[in-house]
């Protein structure tokens, strides 16, 4: 009877439709902070010109979305990720509206409180910490799906809201889409966001290794602490494609339309090839995917320093889209495999609050050394710096990790 506990899996097909729903749900609130990098160049023209006002706007929204990630994981796990999500949505709204106030003040508080703090960070920690407890087969497969919400965001939502943008203004896309936002998610969070099944042979686990508490060796939280130190840099250097290639090649006399076209394509390829790197976890493990991915990333991010015309820089876009993609969930699925699961609703949060962290750090340092330097160049450069330093914590981790390994 033990053994048949021990091994028996809670996958079944409800887990994928549910996998599938959440893709739908953070496709839809990862959506929202696009809107100012499309319109990046017309909301700093009226703010005296200053790229690094919009930018800080978008840093602010993932700055918020990974501090509060934190506090909604607590409530998520007390009341339900239903109601966290259902928040979640119409914050973003109510950010979304505000934003499109015309005062700078409205549109970081729009971008930074409620479409981050109290919007995204409903959604996005609780939801992983959620979709992990429906699988334990292939969690790493899962949890590449769901993260592609953001890049699967990026990939659909930036050409329609240039075409939005150029017809309607920045504004009213805000307000539709806002209104978007409780049309859509409401109503999947009530129909489909259900409390998942236990995982019987985890908390069995748990409860056996409880009395051995180091971690590759370690104490629990001097790993954590790495991981999420490498998480912070690697999305430094994310970001700065992100947020800036519609304007960057604006500034190279490649239109908005391309470079916009290009966004997506490098956000598409973010999605396609998650799916592999997903695959490709669930047999190699959280940490020598993320160190494999972080190789790839910096790799590309390099090719930013060196190319300007339209060709090369869809191809070192579609590089980069592949490189980028399996970090975050690599992550996610590292703590998942390090941790015991009555802590992931917490350390799972505080990860994603360092990644958030560095998506935003990015996004607005790319801007900020922009106004210094007016070019792009120094602020890549610096994303190669971050990325390298990342490689670095990822080795010393896997080494640990191969060491700890042999020595069991």
């Amino acid at each position: 009877m033990h053994e048949q506990i021990k091994f028996h899996s809670v996958e079944t097909r409800a887990s994928w439709v549910v996998a599938v729903v959440v893709l739908v749900i953070l496709a839809l609130s990862f959506g929202a902070p696009w809107i100012a990098v499309v319109a990046l160049k017309r909301i700093a023209a009226e703010s005296g010109g200053l790229r690094s006002v919009p930018a800080l706007a978008g840093s602010l929204a993932w700055l918020g979305y990974g501090a509060g990630g934190i506090v909604m994981g607590y409530v998520a796990e007390r009341v339900g990720v239903r109601w966290t999500v259902i928040f979640g949505a119409a914050m973003i709204c109510a950010g979304l509206v505000l934003s499109t106030g015309g005062e700078t003040w409205q549109l970081y508080v729009g971008h930074g409180l409620f479409m981050g703090l109290l919007g995204n960070a409903g959604l996005n920690a609780p939801l992983f910490v959620y979709v992990s407890r429906w699988f334990d087969r292939r969690r790493g497969s899962a949890l590449a799906l769901i993260s592609s919400g953001g890049y699967l965001a990026g990939f659909v939502w930036p050409t329609i809201f240039e075409r939005s943008i150029a017809y309607f203004g920045w504004r009213w896309t805000m307000i539709g889409f806002a209104i978007l936002q409780l049309l859509v998610i409401v109503p999947l969070a009530i129909i489909y966001l259900r409390p998942p099944p236990e995982i019987q042979h985890e908390t069995t686990a748990t409860a056996a290794g409880s009395a051995r508490p180091k971690v590759l060796g370690w104490h629990p939280n001097v790993v954590f602490g790495m991981i999420a130190v490498a998480g912070f840099l690697c999305c430094v250097t994310m970001s700065m494609p992100q947020q800036h290639l519609v304007a960057y090649c604006s500034d190279l006399g490649i239109s908005a339309t391309v470079g916009a076209t290009m966004l997506s394509v490098l956000l598409g390829m973010g999605f396609f090839s998650r799916q592999g790197w997903g695959w490709l976890s669930d047999r190699m493990g959280g940490v020598l995917t993320a160190f494999c991915s972080s190789i790839l990333q910096c790799a590309a991010m390099s090719g930013f320093l060196f190319t300007q015309d339209a060709v090369g820089l869809f191809a070192v876009s579609t590089a980069f889209g592949i490189g980028f993609s399996a970090l975050i969930p690599a992550y996610v699925l590292t703590i998942r495999e390090l941790y015991p699961m009555s802590e992931a609703y917490w350390r799972v949060p505080a990860v994603l609050l360092l990644t958030g962290s560095g998506m935003g750090t990015g996004g607005w340092l790319a801007g900020y050394l922009y106004d210094i330097y007016g070019y792009y160049t120094p602020a890549f450069a610096t994303g190669v710096a971050f990325n390298i330093a990342n490689i670095a914590i990822l080795f010393m981790l896997l080494v640990r990790q191969r060491t700890y390994s042999y020595i069991r």
